[in-house]
This record gives C-alpha cells, structure tokens and sequence, in this order.
C-alpha cells in the first residue's frame, strides 16, 4: 500500500559511516511494513538536522529517540511502537547502559577517582551521555556537583574525541553506539578503556506520531517483527547488532526517565 508518503528517520545510531546500513535495514523493514498494509512507507529515510523537528511531525511514519526526551517534552507527539534489542555489551533485552569512558592512560580506576575532573557530555537532553551521571555517581551528586567542568561537544563520537585530545577526563557512551563504532570505526576507540557500566534502563525506542490509529501501529509492529525474523535481512540486522524487539509500557519510560527535579 502506497499513499501519500510519510517521513521515516532512524537518526539515533546514525553517523555518516553507519547510514548505508541503516537504509539497507529500513529496506528489508519498509517492505515487511508493506506488506502487513502500512501505507504511505518512504523508499529512503530522512536524516534530519533537527531530529525534535522530526520527532514533533504528525506525519512521521516511523522514528527513533531517547528514553529522557520521550518522557520529558515529546510523550504528547508521538507513540511508542517498540523497543529494539542489541546485542552489544551492556544491553538486555531491550534495556542498555552506559559505558564511562576514559583515556587509557588514565590514573582513575573507580568512578570515585573522577571526582573535580573534566566532563565531556553529547548534550544535555540525553540520558545515556548526561543525565545516566545520576545512577552512576554517589547518592545525591550529579554531573553539575561532581565534576569540575562540563562540555557538550555534540555527539557520543565528539565526546570521546575530547577524551583522546586531552580535553577531558571522563565521558558516558551509549553501550550501543560503543560497540557500533568498534565495529566500524574501531581506530576512535584506540587510547579509551572503560572504566564503568551504568545499571541498564529502557532502551531506545521506534515511535510513531501520535495521530497515527492504533490500527496501523499495530500494522508497524506486526511488520517489525516480521522482519526481525526474516532470514533474508540478516546480514542488514547483524551490521547494527539488531537483536529483536519488545512492546515496552509507557510508564517503564516514565519511571525510568521522568525528571523529577525539572
């Protein structure tokens, strides 16, 4: 079924080197969506400049975000459809942690150690590179009370460059896009270790608008899931670690995310 066509964009694992993979995974998945009478399903994905912009279209077919702005600012546009699972060190099911980060070289060896160093952050709306201090760190503390200096230099990737170039101690990475970049880019990881894992919480969900019947996303989920288990996109799945899925509640996201102090 085509129709008018919707905006599809799977941002959140999505560096330049990893995108012709994630488009071969959104074709094994555009066509299962199809063919379980989803319509107006894009050929391509968009990559947005503004993923809130993304996140906030009534017409968005399918999407990925983070736990933290889900539950803290987009819960009113959009629905969960479900959570994919990754086979990266970290994950369960569809829980991930967050690994700290530090130089290779680095003196600290417990989280204790990094008390009135250098943070770098991929910002401060995501759990997995800020707000994840919270559970890390010592009762009471987060990022702002235990470190010395916080900076954002935009992306998981940029954190752990500042880390390497001496211009900070210490960052929090996403366990999946760790693993993803050793994959892929293994030579950025050189000179880091992982000093930490963060406990897991819900993983990275697909949302849809929140005007989409729940008829269709029925329909999203039923195609999902035939193409997670689809032979033929194996190879499309095993590229992003791409495990499975599950049909998570809303108030798993709410009670592991809702900013309490906000």
């Amino acid at each position: 079924m085509r129709g008018p066509l919707r905006q599809a964009g799977l941002p959140m694992y999505g560096e330049v080197e990893f995108r012709p993979a994630v488009q071969r995974w959104w074709s094994g998945l555009a066509g299962h969506l199809r063919a379980s009478g989803v319509s107006g399903v894009p050929d391509l994905l968009t990559w947005p400049e503004d993923r809130y912009r993304q996140w906030r279209d009534p017409g968005l077919l399918l999407g990925q975000t983070c736990g933290y702005p889900l539950v803290n600012g987009l819960a009113p546009d959009v629905k969960l459809v479900a959570t994919p699972h990754y086979g990266a060190p970290g994950c369960d099911g569809p829980r991930y942690a967050a690994h700290v980060l530090v130089r290779e070289d680095d003196r600290a060896r417990n989280v204790g150690d990094l008390r009135g160093a250098r943070l770098a952050v991929n910002g401060e709306d995501s759990y997995s590179g800020y707000h994840v201090w919270r559970r890390i760190l010592p009762a009471g503390e987060d990022a702002r009370s235990f470190f010395a200096e916080i900076a954002a230099p935009g992306s998981h990737r940029a954190s752990i460059g500042s880390v390497l170039a001496g211009e900070a101690d210490a960052c929090a990475v996403d366990c999946v896009t760790h693993a993803l970049l050793s994959d892929w880019l293994g030579g950025e990881l050189r000179g880091t270790r992982i000093l930490a894992t963060s406990p897991t919480a819900p993983g990275l969900p697909y949302v849809t608008g929140a005007a989409t019947p729940d008829a269709e996303v029925r329909k999203l989920r039923d195609g999902l899931f035939a193409a997670l288990a689809d032979p033929a996109l194996e190879r499309a799945r095993k590229a992003l670690r791409l495990a499975g899925a599950s049909v998570l509640d809303p108030e798993d996201y709410r009670e592991a995310f809702l900013d309490r102090a906000g």
